[in-house]
C-alpha cells in the first residue's frame, strides 16, 4: 500500500458523501490514518482535484501540514509510486507544486519547463505526461501557469520583433507566441490574458493528444484542467 493512497483516504474519510467541486471551505483536522489492512480505492479526477485545491487553501492560509517529507516516507516509496495528479508547471524557482499544493513525496508527478509549454514542446514533455497516464494510471492532469511569467513576457516583447534571442531561448519563446497573438486586442491586462491563453492551449493540446491521453479523456478516465498560480497571494485559480 502506498503512503500516498493512505494519505488520500485520510483526507477523503472526513466527507461522507464524496466531493462536490463547488466551494472550498477551511479544511478541518483529519483523523488518524486508516489501518494498513483496509481496502483502498484510487481517487478519481474530481477527488484528486479537491485534494490539490484543499492543499492550496492550507498553503495560502499559512497552515500547511507538510505531509510525508521525512526520510522514512521516501523509503516507503522506494519500490513504486502512485501519484494522484500530473502537474505541468513552469520551471520558475518560485513555483514548486509540492509546496503550493501542500503535498508530500509520491503525491504529484511533476513535469516542469519554462513557460509550462505543451504544444510543440516535443517528445520528452508529452512522453512524460503519457507515461504517468498510461503506466501510473494518474486520473488528473493540470497545466499550471503563474503570474508574471518571464517566458510569456518575453513572447510579448518579441512577438513583432525580427530579432532573435540567444541559444534555444528563441525557440522556446516562439512556442508561446501563439498565446500572445490569441489575446491581442482583448480587454484586461495583456500579460495576464496571455498567461491564461498559454495554459488553455496546453490543455486543449493534451485533451486531443493521441494515442494515450485523448482516448482516456473521452472515456472519462482522465481529466485535463488548467490553472494559474498567483505569486503574491499563493492562490491557485482554475481556468474555465
Amino acid at each position: 500500500m502506498s503512503s500516498s493512497r493512505r494519505e488520500f483516504l485520510r483526507i477523503t474519510s472526513v466527507t461522507a458523501t464524496g466531493f462536490m467541486l463547488v466551494s472550498w471551505g477551511v479544511a478541518q483536522p483529519v483523523p488518524a490514518l486508516e489501518p494498513a489492512h483496509q481496502p483502498l480505492t484510487s481517487p478519481n479526477a474530481d477527488e484528486a482535484l479537491h485534494t490539490l485545491l484543499a492543499g492550496n487553501s492550507r498553503f495560502v492560509e499559512g497552515r500547511p501540514t507538510n505531509p510525508r517529507r521525512r526520510p522514512e516516507d521516501f523509503a516507503t516509496l522506494a519500490e513504486g509510486q502512485s501519484p494522484v495528479a500530473v502537474i505541468i508547471g513552469c520551471a520558475d524557482s518560485r513555483v514548486a507544486p509540492e509546496l503550493l499544493f501542500d503535498q508530500g513525496v509520491g503525491d504529484l508527478f511533476v513535469v516542469r519547463v519554462a513557460g509550462n509549454v505543451v504544444d510543440g514542446a516535443g517528445t520528452i514533455i508529452k512522453g512524460s505526461i503519457e507515461y504517468a497516464v498510461a503506466e501510473l494510471s494518474v486520473p488528473l492532469v493540470m497545466v499550471l501557469g503563474h503570474s508574471n511569467c518571464g517566458a510569456v513576457k518575453a513572447a510579448l516583447k518579441h512577438i513583432d520583433a525580427h530579432d532573435a534571442l540567444p541559444g534555444a531561448i528563441n525557440g522556446l519563446v516562439d512556442l508561446i507566441k501563439p498565446a500572445v497573438a490569441k489575446v491581442q486586442g482583448q480587454d484586461g491586462d495583456t500579460l495576464d490574458n496571455a498567461i491564461r491563453a498559454n495554459v488553455q492551449i496546453g490543455v486543449q493540446r493534451l485533451q486531443t493528444l493521441e494515442p494515450i491521453i485523448a482516448p482516456s479523456v473521452r472515456q472519462g478516465k482522465v481529466k485535463v484542467v488548467g490553472a494559474t498560480y498567483d505569486l503574491r497571494s499563493g492562490r491557485v485559480t482554475l481556468i474555465t
